[in-house]
């Protein structure tokens, strides 16, 4: 928001002595901070001359001229083809300083130079406020101009302006009207009034023109006629306040429209009423409806888009730009003034799409519906003064919206306590009146009327911020708090899961939070809401992720792109999702593992079984031993592959998820596991116990079990386990066969039984006592043998 002291200047009394850099800092300290301040026209040292004479240079296209400047007459050499004798223009003295740099003495061809003629341009002016002549030559004042004067004055340019980086919740800063406000309550000024009257002829608007509201993206909607308007050049003080703007000015009748949006901060429309019709339709874009809009490119709109129509066609951008089929133009003799709120968030959609402009910053930001009847009524004024425009009587009007003030009831002992500082009553209430809201003192608290344009303030505690920002945050002396504290506890078991995985030679990754939708229901069966952002940056990262397997595999993809196939990686983080109304979250654990796994000789390949074991070492180095299983699920997600994954089983509910990725996912051999750690560590223990190493040696035997394809090994350990009692230390799988002396059916598992006793040395007898006994029970229980060798 570019903020002109002169244009502010028209609503609120700055003292002169007040500096421009001055008004940006005390700006900055009640919380709006600003880019740049300055003079709109930096350059210095300038005068306004007259060539008295103007002699060509021979074989260049320099003149040597001599140049009046007052007090003197100086030697210039200057290129412009404009110059002559007899014109008025600016002059840079010697040691002026311009954007192209410093002005010195010079010989040019032989020719004294004590100065330079100078264009719009030379003096560092925008572009777009350039005219054709002032590209092509030297800037040529009128005759009457005093010679020796200040050329910035004459061009009515010298203004000072501040360029705020306004935070979003102020929408009411992007007016001057509510700057005005915010440097009234600085520095304990009255804003002046605006000038809203104006006289309305006979003609009733009613009975020429109608309104239709076809979309509750609007919720009101102004629109007045103003006949026989006359398009003529802008007076001085509207054009030098769009300059200082940032807008170009164009004619009376469009620059009265931007004016009034800087001025009152709510965007204006301005139709040629005799183009438009007699209907205006407020409606939703239709998919593929196409719109030219007023810089001559062609909209393609959809159903999300607001536009304004007559009875056939679209002719404006709602919000956004006017159509170019009703532009105001040179011929135009009667206008239809529109002012209008429409949906912030449809808005912005649209803006973000399609195009920014200065209407559609200030509808992003929310608008005052007090505004939107001051602007339409400023308008008028504005054109009966300077377009010479008769104004119709009465209002075509659409209104779905409350306009009225917020009483705020905000007790006096939480403002002092919210802020941490003593600032008595009288105080308080004087900031509160200095911001033009009205304070009804009762004893222990406030009733505090705040004024529509100040959308940002809802609550008690946005008083305070007030109250708090105007005093002065400055003033607030730091100090200790006075309150009890309690030691904090800090959970290392997320940690220690790092560690643990690292030690086992697993790379950490952290990845992006968000992903494309189209993968959030990847990998899981869960069902659940998936929480979608309302404004993304891209469509690839739209939605916030619940697994973290789809992006541990984008990681992959990634590294494989690169020529790396080995791949070893882990990621703890959090999943997230919507259940009825509220929003939740998990932290999880996910392991991804392809190609060669440990480097060691022999080298061990990934596999089901080698990150089945980094899960066991993984739980059992939490305190889990003996507390979970693996467990075959037939409404395994379908990318994984249905033969040679598991549900990871802790205490008879499921935690997480493993296997091979499917091959209709990837060709590619890749092992993914998925662990919920808020389900697996609100089942933690107490501290581990660690034991002694045995002092008594332990007897290991082997037995391999020829079973069905369909028995799964957990089932074969259980009854191991359940035959052979406590002497059974541990149980190893060590091969695996369905080679072709097993029938086609049939699958050989071979396990290590270690056998100890923690009291004594075991016998050979002891532990084959039990070991036969376990080949009976296990051959019955699932009807199975034993491979011979």
């Amino acid at each position: 928001m570019l903020l002109s002291r002169k244009f502010v200047s028209d609503y609120i009394d700055l003292d002169k002595d007040l500096t421009i850099e001055r008004i940006a800092n005390d700006m900055t300290s009640v919380g709006n901070e600003y880019a740049d301040c300055g003079k709109l026209i930096k350059a210095s040292n300038l005068v306004v001359g007259e060539v008295v004479e103007c002699v060509d240079i021979p074989d260049t296209h320099l003149h040597s001229c001599k140049v009046n400047v007052g007090e003197k007459v100086l030697d210039i050499v200057c290129g412009a083809p404009n110059v002559r004798t007899g014109l008025k223009v600016i002059v840079a003295l010697v040691g002026a300083k311009l954007p192209g740099g410093e002005i010195k003495e010079t010989v040019i061809r032989g020719y004294k130079s004590c100065g330079m003629l100078c264009s719009m341009a030379e003096l560092g002016l925008d572009n777009k406020f350039l005219e054709t002549r002032d590209k092509e030559g030297i800037h040529e004042f009128p005759s009457d101009v005093e010679v020796g004067s200040d050329p910035i004055k004459v061009l009515g340019l010298d203004d000072e302006i501040i360029d705020f980086e306004l935070t979003s919740n102020r929408g009411d800063l992007l007016s001057v009207l509510g700057m005005a406000y915010e440097l009234g309550a600085i520095y304990k000024k009255d804003v002046k009034d605006i000038d809203l009257s104006y006289k309305e002829i006979k003609d009733d608007i009613k009975k020429e023109f109608k309104l239709d509201i076809k979309t509750d993206n609007c919720s009101l909607f102004l629109a007045k006629k103003v006949k026989n308007v006359k398009i003529k050049e802008s007076p001085d003080f509207i054009k030098e306040r769009l300059i200082a703007s940032g807008i170009r000015p164009i004619n009376n009748v469009v620059d009265i429209s931007n004016f009034v949006m800087l001025e009152t901060g709510q965007p204006i429309h301005f139709y040629d009423a005799n183009r438009l019709g007699d209907t205006l339709v407020v409606r939703q874009a239709t998919n593929d409806e196409k719109l030219t809009t007023l810089d001559n490119i062609e909209r393609t709109l959809s159903v999300d888009d607001i536009v304004i129509a007559n009875k056939t066609d679209a002719v404006g951008l709602a919000g956004v730009m006017g159509g170019l089929s009703t532009e105001v133009e040179n011929d135009t003799k009667d206008i239809l003034i529109e002012t209008a709120i429409f949906d912030s968030t449809s808005i912005r959609k649209t803006s973000k799409k399609i195009l920014r402009s200065e209407a559609s910053n200030r509808f992003e930001k929310g608008l005052d519906p007090k505004r939107t009847y001051m602007a339409i009524n400023r308008c008028c004024n504005l054109l009966e003064k300077y377009a010479d425009g008769e104004v119709l009587s009465g209002i075509v009007e659409y209104s779905n919206i409350k306009i009225e003030d917020k009483k705020i009831i905000l007790p006096f002992d939480k403002i002092n306590k919210v802020l941490g500082i003593e600032i008595d009553k009288k105080t308080i209430i004087d900031i509160l009146k200095s911001l033009k809201f009205e304070v009804k003192d009762m004893d222990s608290q406030l009733e505090v009327i705040v004024p529509s344009r100040r959308l940002d303030i809802s609550i008690p505690e946005d008083l305070i911020e007030e109250v708090g920002r105007i005093y002065g945050m400055d003033k607030i002396k730091g100090k200790f708090p006075k309150l009890d504290v309690v030691v904090g506890k800090y959970n290392k078991t997320k940690r220690a899961i790092k560690h643990k995985l690292c030690d086992m030679g697993l790379n950490e990754t952290v990845s992006y939070t968000l992903i494309s939708n189209s993968d959030v229901h990847k990998f899981t069966n869960d069902e659940f809401e998936s929480i979608m952002l309302n404004d993304p940056m891209s469509e690839d990262r739209n939605t916030l992720r619940y697994s973290l397997l789809p992006s541990l595999v984008d990681i992959y993809k990634f590294n494989k792109s690169h020529g790396i196939n080995d791949v070893s990686i882990f990621e703890v983080g959090k999943g997230f999702y919507k259940e009825k109304d509220n929003y939740k979250e998990d932290l999880k654990l996910g392991i991804l593992l392809s190609g060669i796994y440990l480097e060691d000789i022999p080298s061990v390949k990934s596999d089901f079984y080698t990150l089945k074991g980094i899960i066991e070492e993984l739980l059992d180095y939490l305190g889990y031993v003996n507390r979970y299983s693996f467990v075959v699920d037939k409404n395994i997600p379908k990318e994984f592959h249905p033969n040679q994954s598991a549900t990871i089983i802790l205490q008879g509910k499921p935690i997480g998820i493993m296997g091979k990725i499917h091959p209709s996912v990837s060709k590619d051999d890749i092992y993914l596991a998925e662990i919920n750690l808020d389900k697996l560590l609100c089942n933690i223990g107490s501290r581990m116990i660690y034991k002694d190493i045995p002092k008594y040696p332990s007897i290991n035997k082997d037995v391999a079990f020829v079973v069905k394809k369909e028995i799964t090994s957990e089932e074969i350990k259980k009854e191991i386990k359940k035959s052979c009692g406590k002497l059974l230390n541990n149980i190893k799988i060590f091969d695996i066969y369905e080679g072709d002396k097993l029938n086609s059916d049939e699958k050989s598992i071979a396990f290590t039984l270690e056998f100890l006793d923690l009291t004594k040395t075991l016998t050979e007898e002891e532990v084959m006592t039990i070991f036969n006994k376990m080949i009976d029970d296990v051959s019955k229980k699932l009807n199975c043998k034993v491979r011979d060798k």
